[in-house]
Order: C-alpha cells, then structure tokens, then sequence
C-alpha cells in the first residue's frame, strides 16, 4: 500500500504518502489564496523526499471537506485526476475527522474549522477516532451552549475562543493525519466516502437575480 493523502479544503495545502504503516513523506504550508499554485509542487516535493515516482501509489486520499468553494474543489479534481490517470482507487474522508484523528483526544471535544462570514464549521466527537454528530455551519455563538466545557481543536477553535475556552492543537489539517485515518480505516475493512465536496452551504458566487437576458434576433 502506498497512500497519496491531500486535503484543501482549510487554509492548510498539505500532501502526505502513508505506506499502510506509517507516514513516508509529507508536506503543508498554509494559504488561503494559493490552493492551486501550492498543491502540485507539494506533491512533487513529497515524492521526492521519499524517493518515489507518482505510478508507486496505489490509491489517493483526499479531504472532502466541508470548506469554501474554490479551495475544496482543488484538492477534489487533483486527487480525482491523479487517480484516473494512474487506475487506482480514490477515497474521500472528512476534513474534519482527520483533524480529530491528529488530536489524538480520547474524551469528548470538538472540531472547529474556519467557514468565514463569522461561522464555523462543526462537530462533535466522543473521541479522535468517533464523530457522534454530522459536520454543520454556524455561528459560534449559536452553538455556544452545544460546545460549552468541551476541549475544541482547529483553527476555527482558535479564532472563537470566548465559545471555544479550551482550543488545543492541532490548529491546521494534515495530509499525515488523513492518510494514517484512510489507512487505519482500509486495513480494518471500513468504508471511506466518495470523493465528492460537502460544501454545507450555497457558494459565494450566484447568478444575479433579475438579469437581462440577451437573445439573438
């Protein structure tokens, strides 16, 4: 097993390779506006390192999110495209559970990433490996009640923390974390999702409503 793991769906571009054992290589630096200038090179620069051609891995991980748009859909179609061209299995997991699983909590928490517009994407977990809620999108301070006491980790946790007291690490999503969970998961015979992007709400941008439509005469 050789595991290509990538994940955009956070500000975090990171790439890791798993070996069904442990982590071989890995890559992440975080920006928010550079997705897809980033990704590819931080691909290279993993095979590199482990001294590996991109025809060794025998399937592809990537985070499904939830996240913004533009940067979710980077990770999707590369990870889609490296498998297609390669005719290897791609799997898809939960931005969110590859940040519970690096945690490492073993007692009730939360995870919080950033979803701009002053929201949150969430859920909770009864531990790093167990999510007991869907992942959702909300104001920190309508889920205030739902997260009190609760140890939270992400960077979302971090930017709240009058609803999140207790922030812990990790901050930022690692392709690590996803490919040691996807790996985990595949040995044990569990399912892992579709690649396909769990946005959670409408995207930024939309059709204006009441548009002139131009038809030719």
């Amino acid at each position: 097993m050789l595991l290509l793991a990538m994940d955009t769906a956070t500000p975090a571009v990171t790439v890791a390779l798993h070996d069904g054992q442990s982590v071989v290589a890995q890559s992440s630096q975080v920006d928010a506006r550079r997705h897809g200038e980033l990704l590819l090179p931080a691909v290279h620069r993993v095979l590199g390192e482990a001294g590996l051609k991109l025809d060794a891995v025998t399937g592809v991980v990537v985070g499904v999110g939830p996240g913004p748009y533009t940067g979710l859909r980077v990770g999707l179609v590369t990870a889609a495209t490296f498998a297609s061209a390669l005719g290897v299995p791609v799997h898809g997991l939960c931005t969110l559970d590859g940040l519970a699983y690096a945690s490492g909590i073993d007692e009730p928490f939360v995870v919080a990433t950033d979803a701009r517009r002053k929201e949150v994407y969430w859920a909770r977990y009864d531990d790093h490996r167990t999510r007991a809620t869907e992942p959702s999108v909300d104001r920190p301070a309508d889920i205030a009640d739902r997260v009190a006491g609760l140890p939270a980790v992400g960077a979302g946790a971090r930017l709240y923390g009058e609803v999140f007291a207790d922030a812990r690490d990790p901050e930022h999503q690692s392709a690590a974390a996803l490919a040691a969970l996807a790996a985990e998961r595949l040995a044990a015979g569990g399912e892992l999702l579709d690649p396909l992007p769990m946005y959670l709400r409408r995207p930024d941008a939309q059709v204006p409503k009441n548009y002139k439509v131009v038809t030719p005469k």
